[in-house]
């Protein structure tokens, strides 16, 4: 549309310093016609355009002078008022009408309005050696453009949250070139979702995919609340090797009154079988498979099944990024290890350059 807004499917160039970590890989997953819920970005040109417009670049960089990382409170109190300084600016006119077009347009593709997920996506994702990812904000099930537009502002404050200014100042990260895009896109009614590793992450074994998977939206595994299935498939047949029934006790789901995502109690029966067919276990092994090879490194894969869709379509991509532990290491596969439980299942874990793997 401009500057400010690409979509995934626009054939834009997923670049980084644009779009961000995430936004680029959404754009480049689309691109190479995997199944990304559609949405768009609002890029880095738009977040830069706000912050210097407005005159809060040189108002952050005074106030990050002041901080000493080893004082949290410190840290904490110039996390909230730089935040509170991004959140209470008002965001310029024709920046509105763009965001208002860009999701006006993005709702014409459904039969009614439906909720988005609005995605924090910082240019500095894409550093090596950083773990970026999870340090900013993700805001699910949002419905209507002032709800949209005022969580892509929370969005770009979140680039300076307590913990994402430590962790720069303790790893000499400079904030001088940091920006924020933001995905805003079709939220999925995750019947299940997870994670699947194109590799053994307790041993970096690449003749294996590891996955793991919940009823619901995975953010209760990501808090811990939740232990999945865990699942150790071999990458060439994809036949199970092991696997571990988690308990899954509780799930993630939408309330359509609400508008809310709500937690309920999982009846015993689904907490003692896996939350996944064979044939939707093979979907997904296959789906990861595809990813690392579209981006020749193995691959972190967040994935949910839909229960908007019907069988066969509704496995659909969230985000795939570079596992960064083993991946540097010599490409033999180490000895096999017995392991139980979860293999790690986080979403504030492993980022890397989208082409440095």
């Amino acid at each position: 549309m401009n500057d400010y807004i690409v979509f995934f499917d626009s054939g834009h160039e997923p670049t980084l310093e644009l779009l961000g970590g995430k936004c680029a890989s959404l754009v480049s997953m689309t691109s190479a016609g995997m199944p990304v819920p559609p949405g768009f970005a609002v890029t880095t040109a738009a977040f830069d355009h706000f912050v210097d417009g407005s005159g809060l670049r040189a108002e952050i960089h005074a106030r990050l002078a002041e901080i000493d990382p080893d004082d949290v409170a410190s840290v904490d109190r110039v996390s909230a008022q730089i935040r509170d300084a991004i959140e209470s600016r008002e965001v310029p006119d024709d920046m509105h009408g763009v965001l208002r077009s860009a999701y006006a347009e993005l709702m014409a593709r459904f039969a009614d309005e439906v909720p988005v997920a609005v995605r924090s996506s910082a240019t500095a994702e894409d550093l090596p050696d950083a773990s970026f990812a999870g340090q900013q904000d993700t805001y699910l099930w949002l419905t209507g453009y002032p709800s949209v537009s005022h969580h892509v502002r929370r969005c770009w404050a979140s680039l300076y949250t307590s913990r994402a200014i430590t962790y720069r100042l303790r790893n000499g990260i400079p904030d001088e070139d940091l920006s924020m895009a933001v995905a805003v896109q079709k939220m999925v009614n995750a019947r299940t979702s997870g994670v699947a590793m194109t590799l053994d992450p307790s041993n970096g074994d690449r003749s294996k995919i590891v996955v793991d998977a919940s009823w619901g939206v995975g953010e209760m595994v990501v808090s811990g609340q939740v232990t999945p299935d865990n699942l150790l498939l071999d990458k060439v047949m994809l036949t199970v090797v092991r696997e571990h029934l988690g308990d899954k006790h509780a799930e993630l789901v939408p309330d359509a009154q609400s508008g809310a995502l709500v937690e309920r109690e999982v009846e015993q029966a689904r907490r003692e079988v896996r939350c996944l067919s064979d044939e939707e276990l093979h979907a997904v092994a296959t789906m990861a498979k595809r990813a690392e090879k579209h981006y020749g490194c193995p691959q972190d894969v967040e994935w949910a099944l839909d229960a908007d869709l019907p069988d066969g379509d509704n496995l659909l991509l969230l985000q795939s990024r570079p596992e960064t532990v083993h991946s540097a290491e010599p490409t033999s596969p180490s000895a096999p290890t017995t392991t139980s439980g979860t293999s790690g299942f986080s979403l504030s874990g492993l980022t890397a350059s989208l082409t440095s793997c």
